[in-house]
């Protein structure tokens, strides 16, 4: 990897997201990595990886289409193995959220945002679940207050 120039701009983005400025501290020790269970099973997933290009400011390859940050189970287990306490997964999830802002994060996440936009729920409530539920002996799923929900999703 050939560094051309460090986006001082991207970083000042990332510092100033909630959770996005621990990257400075990131000395590159690799201990996020270790236990990392979406590094053991994707080869393209490498939270050490992924702060280097923090690091460096590398916008395309943190926010593209492509980027490898939303293969994160955000399971925080480099939260806890970081030994300088950068925060990894908080790091990610503010690299998520500037995606959202970009309009580059993956099709699955915009869908599943807009049906709680929508509806207060991530899944579908249909009859076959109101039929099951009714079934097992559970309550009847109660309606969210979506206007409550617009003024959280307000600028």
């Amino acid at each position: 990897m050939q560094i051309k120039s460090i986006n001082y701009r991207f970083r000042e983005k990332l510092n100033s997201t909630l959770g996005g400025e621990a990257h400075n501290f990131c000395y590159q020790c690799g201990a996020c990595v270790g236990d990392c269970p979406a590094a053991m099973y994707s080869e393209d997933f490498n939270p050490r990886e992924i702060l280097l290009q923090a690091l460096l400011g590398n916008e395309d390859a943190l926010t593209g289409e492509d980027s490898p940050i939303w293969n994160c189970t955000n399971c925080y287990t480099c939260y806890e193995r970081c030994p300088q306490a950068v925060r990894p997964v908080e790091v990610i999830i503010a690299l998520k959220n500037i995606c959202f802002e970009k309009v580059t994060s993956v099709p699955e996440v915009r869908e599943l945002v807009n049906s709680v936009k929508a509806t207060g729920r991530t899944v579908k409530i249909t009859s076959l679940s109101d039929r099951r539920r009714k079934e097992l002996g559970l309550k009847e799923v109660k309606i969210v207050p979506i206007e409550e929900l617009e003024k959280l999703f307000e600028p």
